[in-house]
């Protein structure tokens, strides 16, 4: 029986959009699944050694907030300063509390788990991105790269 596939497309640069490419990929790497991630635009932040990543509470009206805030609080309050930054400490605190892995320790399960993690050429070099920033063991390819994993995977997702 051949291997399953799965074929994720990162996009995304935030600490709430983190978690799925790499729990959704180091699950289906235990389940025997070959798995490639390809990190493309704001996704490359998630390839990072040194990860500032923020969640922000303005456009997404799914995130729950301390307090009954959204009931109470005006949407404009999230623009303050310090705003995102209370966020993000808040989403790392309850992460921490409920025992979720970090994204590094992920990121790493993930590694080990053989899960190929792709930066996208093309991005890096519009970004003027230095792969020194990167941790290592990832591979450089562009989106026809991609293709020829995705093209054959039994599931493609684009998070």
């Amino acid at each position: 029986m051949e291997q399953k596939k799965l074929a994720i497309i990162a996009t995304k640069g935030s600490l709430d959009w983190a978690y799925p490419p790499f729990i959704l990929a180091s699950t289906a790497a235990a389940l025997g699944y070959e798995v490639q991630i390809f990190f493309t635009f704001y996704g490359l932040q998630l390839l990072k050694k040194k990860l500032a990543l923020e969640v922000t509470p303005l456009g997404n009206p799914g995130m729950p907030m301390p307090m009954g805030m959204d009931k109470w609080f005006p949407v404009l309050g999230l623009t303050l300063p310090g705003m995102q930054g209370m966020m993000t400490s808040m989403m790392k605190k309850k992460m921490q509390d409920k025992g979720v892995a970090s994204i590094e320790e992920l990121r790493e399960l993930c590694q080990e788990a053989e899960v190929k993690l792709i930066a996208c050429q093309m991005t890096v070099d519009l970004f003027d991105l230095n792969r020194s920033e990167f941790i290592e063991g990832v591979e450089y390819a562009g989106a026809a790269a991609f293709f020829e994993f995705a093209g054959e995977s039994d599931i493609c997702l684009y998070i």
